[in-house]
């Protein structure tokens, strides 16, 4: 059974092929976007590789830079097709390349669809990598002298002040962990002593944050330490100083950085997956309806195009025969080498 089925005159197969160059062309430069997008988006995503727990969301840059190579390839042999769609003598030189060509292009467009589809969905993924990488991130803060780790501190504090937040999800969680490290504690006052023998893992913990913590919108200069302590400080109360501090966790900063930037590049590559569906069902149409003309003497006469000759099952399956058949090559030679030593 034919689907979408159309009748093409002459003119209208010159305009097909005329608006399907420009379309290729069109969708070459979408293509070239996708890779930058692909780029952009690991850069970004490195630039703060050491407060992502897992390595799982670089899969969706890495699919839409090999999504934007392949749609540069694809588009470029289309542009190609349409100029020499209509010159009797060099389009049968294409007919043989065209079957690899719409099964290579609807690997690449299927991929560019995951890569659509991840955009939107990863957020999840994204939001526990960072929960994860965070808290290391946090705890190691002070290992200043540990190698591979000299530079977490510098990064904590330039992610909190860019980000304008403090803490994973919030400042209550520098109280948790020993954020200043022992070669900068007086280990022989009374207050450190009493301070770490008070706590079972002998940390040094107190109420206070790291200076990057602090919001330079407030009004008074930046309470750090004793946060909680509303007597420690002339006309305070913690409960109500929402300025002193950023009050937003870096988490929650960086997935809605992350989530926003995700979804302007999924949105981005729908719109190229439409311009790809579009170049290819116009060329599969103009395909049809030159190779419908074949052995009439008439070139400029009416043809008729489809996108598919038979139903999408009996499609699909006609593409897959090979590939089955190959399957089966393989496990009948398999099984004979395995029967060869009895």
């Amino acid at each position: 059974m034919v689907l979408m089925k159309m009748k093409f005159s002459f003119q209208k197969r010159v305009k097909l092929a005329q608006s399907l160059w420009l379309l290729s062309w069109m969708a070459t430069v979408a293509g070239s976007i996708t890779f930058c997008l692909g780029c952009f988006l690991k850069i970004e995503l490195r630039k703060r590789a050491e407060v992502m727990g897992n390595t799982d969301i670089y899969i969706v840059p890495h699919t839409l830079m090999i999504v934007g190579l392949g749609g540069l390839g694809i588009n470029y042999f289309a542009g190609r097709i349409c100029q020499d769609a209509l010159d009797p003598s060099r389009f049968p030189q294409w007919k043989t390349f065209l079957k690899p060509y719409f099964g290579a292009s609807m690997f690449v467009t299927f991929l560019m669809f995951m890569a659509m589809l991840m955009s939107f969905i990863m957020k999840g993924s994204l939001e526990s990598s960072l929960l994860i990488g965070l808290r290391k991130g946090i705890r190691f803060y002070k290992d200043t002298d540990t190698p591979g780790r000299c530079f977490q501190k510098q990064s904590i504090d330039r992610l909190q002040m860019d980000f304008q937040c403090c803490g994973n999800d919030d400042y209550r969680d520098w109280f948790e962990v020993q954020w200043i490290s022992n070669r900068y504690l007086d280990l022989s006052t009374k207050d450190v002593k009493d301070r770490i023998k008070s706590n079972v893992d002998g940390r040094y913990l107190l109420d206070g944050v790291p200076f990057s913590c602090c919001n330079p919108s407030s009004p008074r200069p930046c309470i750090q330490y004793q946060l909680t302590n509303d007597t420690a400080h002339f006309s305070y109360e913690h409960q109500t100083e929402e300025l002193n501090l950023y009050l937003r966790g870096c988490r929650e900063a960086l997935v809605s950085y992350y989530g926003g930037l995700m979804n302007t590049i999924g949105v981005i590559v729908l719109s190229v997956l439409l311009v790809q569906g579009s170049v290819l069902a116009s060329l599969r149409y103009l395909q049809t309806s030159l190779e419908a003309l074949e052995g009439q003497a008439d070139a400029e006469a009416e043809s008729e195009g489809y996108l598919l000759e038979k139903s999408v099952k009996e499609t699909v399956m006609e593409w897959l025969e090979p590939v089955l058949k190959l399957l089966q090559l393989n496990q009948v030679a398999s099984e004979e080498g395995d029967a060869a030593p009895a």
